[in-house]
């Protein structure tokens, strides 16, 4: 597979993501999957129905399914089209579970797979659990080609610039206007990629020793887009923060999105264009987070907060996605994990 895939073979693609939900009262079950079986207190629960229920979940399912879903079942369609062999998708978190699917692939006959995360930046808490939970569902039962860590895919830097130009335009229709670029990812609890003596537990999971790239992998991504976007977009200009920190107990890390509208108010900026190079699709830390919660933290500051377009099909992520299912990355992800 690592000089491309032979059509009519017994090999296929793999593509993986955390799930969610498919209507708002299988929360509570979807929460407990995400903390390993331990479950959220109840207000937890209702907080996150609520976010959920303003960006469309509804308590009956919708043809279309929800954001995080729909979109990674047309990244595998659009996919699907460019390759001669099956594309799957497995989720970690909900349906279609990593298990089912894998299932559902030995029964047709695939010997061999290659897994690609949906998570270009490698972290053990993301990555090295969807590696974790593949190898448990294959069980040695086919070969795997683990596909982690394409945070600077030239492909993947192309498509975040190409969203990212409409939205500068539309922040620069006023020319006096001082424009700031904020770059976020997904943060972590501090205490998963700080270097341990001991192995750590999360959720349920132990995370294996080693270091973790997952902080400076998602800066890494931001800097290359700033560097895709040289032409328009100065180096003094752009800034990075983590988003969307847990509600759990301990320190995530940062800077926080909030802090950092604050900074740029202070610096004098009355425009911020904000993008998520931590993910691929609109879901509910995108269609929550920053267009209502982050909005409003923006408003009450006296900013103009413009979100960049989300990845979603673009053609330049299929390109990228294509790219990996053909030759592959080197195998790097961030440990895996045991029970």
């Amino acid at each position: 597979m690592k000089k491309g895939i032979e059509a009519n073979s017994k090999e296929a693609v793999l593509l993986l993501a955390h799930g969610t939900p498919d209507v708002l009262g299988e929360m509570d079950e979807y929460l407990k999957l995400v903390t390993g079986g331990r479950g959220v207190p109840s207000h937890v629960v209702h907080e996150l129905q609520e976010r959920y229920a303003a960006i469309g979940l509804r308590d009956t399912p919708s043809i279309a399914g929800p954001h995080l879903t729909r979109w990674t079942m047309r990244q595998a369609d659009r996919l699907r089209e460019r390759l001669d062999c099956p594309v799957y998708v497995g989720m970690r978190n909900w349906k279609p579970f990593i298990h089912d699917v894998v299932d559902d692939m030995r029964l047709a006959g695939i010997e061999k797979i290659r897994a690609i995360c949906l998570a270009p930046q490698n972290s053990r808490t993301s990555v090295g659990l969807f590696k974790r939970a593949v190898e448990i569902a294959v069980a040695g039962s086919f070969s795997v080609d683990f596909v982690a860590g394409w945070a600077d895919h030239p492909m993947l830097i192309k498509a975040f610039a190409q969203r990212m130009q409409p939205a500068l335009n539309v922040a620069r229709s006023k020319p006096h206007d001082r424009v700031a670029v904020l770059f976020t990812a997904h943060s972590v609890p501090t205490r998963t990629i700080q270097p341990s003596e001991a192995p750590v537990e999360y959720h349920g999971m132990i995370l294996a020793n080693g270091p973790d790239s997952y902080a400076d992998d998602c800066k890494e991504t931001a800097r290359l887009v700033a560097e895709a976007l040289k032409d328009i977009l100065s180096p003094d200009d752009w800034y990075f923060a983590f988003q969307s920190q847990g509600m759990s107990g301990g320190p995530w890390i940062g800077p926080t999105v909030e802090d950092s509208l604050s900074q740029l108010k202070a610096e004098g900026y009355e425009t911020v264009v904000i993008q998520p190079v931590g993910f691929l699709c609109d879901h509910v830390e995108v269609l929550y987070d920053i267009d209502i919660a982050f909005q409003k933290t923006a408003m009450n500051l006296g900013l103009k907060l413009i979100r960049a377009g989300s990845l979603n099909d673009s053609s330049l992520l299929i390109d990228a996605l294509e790219n990996l299912a053909l030759y592959g990355k080197e195998d790097n992800a961030s440990g895996s994990s045991s029970r």
